[in-house]
């Protein structure tokens, strides 16, 4: 479980740093339904960019901000349903929107849930240390945001074949970027760095999203509550829930995945990953171009009893589907089959791996013989504007993107297959499961007694997860209070 025992002397340093600083915290309450923010923190929104450096901008850690660049309130859910003439599905293929956060992507709010608890139980010191956040992508863009924000310093930790615009940006927030060798699928190499750092220096903690359990309980409590709420503006009386389709990353996203089956009996969970590194498919191994799902190991936060499939999604795909997607032609063709071009026209809403997703759910969709009365859901994590080095790249390599090249793409779009699509049964999730012990025992130095409960005790112990989030709240309640007083 998370640790929410309370160092009061720290605590109160830590309110007082805040009040000096106006910072105030939103609760998971006010994160699933912003009706509940305060209406003064509501005014002053008003006049604060989405992407500003602001402690307000902590209460748009939510899926409900209005889609607008500058001074934007709270509304419906952001979503993309994505047509029928470019899915080829019977089944509806929904995909939240992350666009919408401040930094342009969800992972914000894994990084909120995981460094709020430590200040407000006073486990973490800003003035002596450091919050490292090692990711593949937009979770430490997010850890070094939210940083910024609660005023702690940060490190920023990724691979150095990552975007140049992700860098750029990241050094703009963060008082330290550290590149790591390799590409996306090199998680072991930030894992190595990680011990490194905990070895050799005393003024760092280590939040590593791949076995942080705030960062699963944020989507139980927040994501998948967003889906729930879609579904119930968009389903109608015979609509029922498909499933949810999501990469592996983290798998910090999956815990949307673990509240929409609660909530919807007979809804299945499938995790995409990059067919040239499939480590679920094959316990494989490899480098892979779909930024933002990091693999060749199962993260500890992965609850394998609620995963039903795994889905490899060829990486030239989605580098193809982005040109598709982005490019005049691209989006020409798809209106001309019969895209609705106001969807077209924010398919830039969908960054790589979002586009991953859309791939990974219209294989579901086929596989399982979904019904129009079937909806889909999965996440689109980003969108592209860190990825316009990325077209350009693209560009430089084939050339430029003519009629000729959209078609070919829209008949591989709506031609793919149901391949590489895992239906597991009991004993093929025990096996991934298992699979934890030689990244999380052998090499971190896990208890193997936690591994253990994570499987057989498995109600107790997600189920004991989820109910933290009340006794959270209660925390920050009483931080915020002290700090208004």
């Amino acid at each position: 479980m998370i640790d929410l025992s309370v160092n009061e002397s720290q605590r109160r340093k830590n309110i007082e740093r805040c009040r000096q600083k106006g910072i105030l915290l939103p609760t998971f309450a006010q994160m699933r339904d912003p009706s509940k923010i305060p209406s003064s923190i509501v005014g002053e929104l008003s006049k604060i960019g989405l992407w500003d450096v602001h402690p307000r901008n902590l209460f748009r850690v939510n899926w409900h901000n209005e889609p607008k660049e500058f001074g934007g309130g709270f509304g419906k859910v952001n979503f993309l349903e994505i047509p029928r003439a470019i899915t080829g599905t019977k089944a509806r293929i929904v995909g939240l929107a992350g666009k919408w956060f401040p930094t342009g992507a969800h992972k914000v709010g894994a990084a909120y849930a995981c460094l709020a608890p430590e200040l407000v139980t006073g486990r973490f010191d800003p003035t002596t240390k450091k919050a490292v956040w090692p990711s593949t992508g937009n979770y430490c863009r997010g850890g070094a945001y939210i940083s910024r924000l609660l005023a702690c310093p940060s490190v920023a930790i990724l691979p150095a074949e990552m975007s140049r615009e992700r860098f750029d940006w990241l050094k703009t927030m963060a008082e330290e970027v550290i590149a790591t060798p390799g590409c996306e699928s090199n998680v072991k190499e930030i894992f190595d760095k990680c011990v490194e750092l905990q070895r050799t220096r005393h003024d760092v903690v280590i939040f590593n999203q791949f076995d942080q359990l705030p960062n699963h309980l944020w989507h139980y409590a927040v994501t998948g509550p967003a889906m729930e709420e879609v579904f119930r503006a968009i389903g109608g009386p015979n609509a029922h829930v498909g499933g949810v389709v999501l990469s592996s990353g983290s798998a910090g996203t999956l815990g949307s995945g673990s509240y929409i089956k609660e909530r919807f009996p007979g809804a299945r969970l499938a995790v995409g990953e990059a067919l040239q590194c499939p480590t679920i498919l094959e316990n494989g191994f490899g480098g892979h171009r779909i930024e933002g799902i990091g693999d060749k190991h199962i993260p500890w936060i992965h609850n394998f009893r609620d995963t039903d499939a795994a889905i490899g999604v060829d990486d030239e795909l989605p580098m193809r589907f982005i040109r598709l997607f982005n490019e005049p032609a691209g989006r020409k063709a798809l209106i001309e089959a019969g895209a609705d071009p106001n969807v077209v026209n924010r398919l830039d809403w969908l960054g790589i791996s979002g586009v991953g997703n859309l791939i990974a759910a219209i294989k579901f969709a086929k596989y399982y013989e979904l019904s129009e009365d079937d909806i889909v859901f999965t996440m689109f994590t980003d969108s592209m504007t860190m990825y316009q080095s990325r077209l350009a790249e693209l560009t430089a390599e084939r050339g430029p993107y003519d009629q000729r090249q959209a078609d070919r793409d829209y008949d591989r779009l709506q031609g793919l297959s149901v391949d590489y699509v895992f239906d597991m049964t009991h004993v093929d999730r025990r096996r991934a499961h298992n699979l934890k012990y030689f990244t999380w025992i052998e090499q971190l130095g896990k208890d193997i007694s936690e591994l253990r409960a994570q499987w057989d005790d498995y109600r107790a112990y997600w189920g004991g997860l989820h109910a933290q989030v009340g006794a959270l709240d209660a925390l920050i309640e009483d931080f915020n209070a002290e700090i208004l007083k």
